[in-house]
Parts: C-alpha cells; structure tokens; sequence
C-alpha cells in the first residue's frame, strides 16, 4: 500500500527515478534492492494463526539502497508464521533532494509505525504490541524511531499522522549505530550526511548519544566477524540502554558476517529470529 496519500510530502526538488535491481545469488523472494525510493510503501503479509502483535520491518541498504529481496520479505514470512502481522517499508533515501533531508527515512518509519496502528482495530491486532526490527542501515533507522524521543518532521497532513509514532519492542540486527569512527560505516554516514559531515552532525546522528528516558526494550544481534559494521555498534547501543535501565538483550554470535538477512544457511546466526521473538513475547509484544 502507498505510504502517503497522493505524493510523499517535500518532492519538489526530487528529480531521481526510482530503480529496483536484481541481485545475485536469485532467491525464491527475488534477491532485489530498490535504488532512489519516490514512492514509499507499506507491505502487510497477515499470519496463519495471529498472536495479536504486529512487526515493522525495516531493510538495511547503507541508505543507498534498500534490500527488500533479503531483509524484507523472507523475514516477513518467518515472523508470520510466529504469529505476527508483518509490515515490510520500503523507504526513502537522504541522498535524493528531499525536503526532510537526512530526516526523511526517519519521516517515512514514524509514518509507517502510524499507519500500522491506525490500522490494529480493522486488522486485529493491538495497538499497544507494535515491534520493529532493523538490519545494518535499516538498524540504525529502527534504532532512531525507538530510542530517540519522536521528531514532528513535517506538519500532519491526516488523522494517521496524529497517531504515535512509538514503538512497543525493537531488534537491531547488525545495525549501524555510531557514525563517529573508528566504529562508523562509512558508507550509511556519506550517504546520511554526506561527505565530510560536520562533527555535530555526526553526533546527533550517532544513536548511542541522547538515548530517551524510557526505549522500549530490545533485542541486538551482531556476528564477531562482521567486517563491514563493527560489532561493537551493537555493544554501544546495548550499553546505551542499560544505561536507561531498559530490558536489553545481545546476542554476539560466532560468525556470520554481515547481511546474513534470515541466515538459514549459516547455523551461527540462523536462530537469532527465534531469539527475537521469544523477546518480544517476554515483553509483551
């Protein structure tokens, strides 16, 4: 479904086209990024036996891309079959003259957790059991919608937008989360920022500063031998949140690399989806 009614706000300097491109190795799900997102979407995969909760997803992609083939839509299908109602965002992306700038992928998840709870009555879930779970970029987004307090972006334009933007319990899987080095993935970074970001920039984009009073809990997951985002984003968010004396849990596995998505063909990581959601219902969600 469109994210928004008509076009997404702040287009008007947005000349990008956008493009989906197939990857390789081909999966059942077609393994495709989305490239220059003009039209944001909401994807609902309703489950067999629903246990009440909802689950946004938010695919990685170093805010250039996003990965719908890998850490969209086989998830998806997995968390579904553990009762949830599956919510798949296909989001905008800083780099492409939006007016929200770098707050635009930001903009696009507050509006997705509000169409998701606007909907709990028709689709019969509770509004109060939302969870969002986040992979590398898409981490860090999911961590930036639920540990930082909710940001009026733009004026609301509807009654969705009157809705709140909060979430109930959050996954960070191999998620960016500092933007300072020597732990930064440069790639999220110049895409957020651009190059040669300013260092208060950089700190207000780091999400293990100014965490909230009260985060929801969370789940992080992060394989040792990720080479492409250090391990220890996931430490500093996991410290962040203790901090805060907020239930946190993390799971620092063997190996696995980075963007293992579901990870069923490597057995190090490939039960951390059945981890998040025995957390989740731990906690409610």
């Amino acid at each position: 479904m469109p994210l928004w009614p008509g076009k997404p706000p702040g287009g008007e300097r947005v000349t990008a086209v956008q493009k989906q491109v197939e990857r390789q190795p081909a999966t059942a799900d077609g393994n495709y990024t989305v490239e220059h997102v003009t039209m944001p979407t909401l994807s609902m995969l309703k489950p067999a036996r629903p246990n009440g909760a909802a689950m946004l997803l938010l695919p990685g992609g170093g805010y250039r891309f996003v990965s719908m083939g890998n850490e969209g839509f086989p998830v998806a299908r997995r968390f579904a079959e553990a009762g949830y109602t599956c919510f798949v965002l296909l989001y905008r992306l800083p780099a492409d003259r939006w007016a929200a700038g770098s707050d635009v992928p930001l903009q696009d998840a507050q509006r997705a957790v509000r169409t998701i709870r606007s909907m709990a009555g028709r689709e019969g879930y509770d509004p109060q059991r939302i969870g969002v779970a986040g992979f590398s970029a898409g981490g860090h987004l999911a961590a930036w919608l639920s540990t930082r307090a909710p940001r009026q972006i733009a004026a609301p334009i509807d009654a969705i937008d009157r809705q709140s933007p909060l979430v109930n319990a959050a996954a960070f899987i191999y998620p960016v989360i500092t933007l300072r080095d020597p732990l930064a993935h440069q790639g999220s970074r110049e895409q957020l920022l651009g190059i040669d970001a300013p260092a208060d920039r950089i700190a207000a984009y780091s999400l293990e500063e100014n965490v909230i009073a009260t985060p929801p809990p969370a789940v992080l997951v992060h394989a040792l031998d990720d080479t492409a985002v250090p391990w220890r984003n996931s430490m500093l968010m996991a410290e962040a949140l203790l901090a805060r004396k907020s239930p946190v849990e993390l799971h620092l596995l063997e190996s696995g690399g980075h963007g293992f998505g579901l990870g069923a063909d490597k057995p190090a990581v490939a039960m951390w989806p059945d981890l998040t959601a025995a957390f989740f219902q731990r906690h409610g969600v």
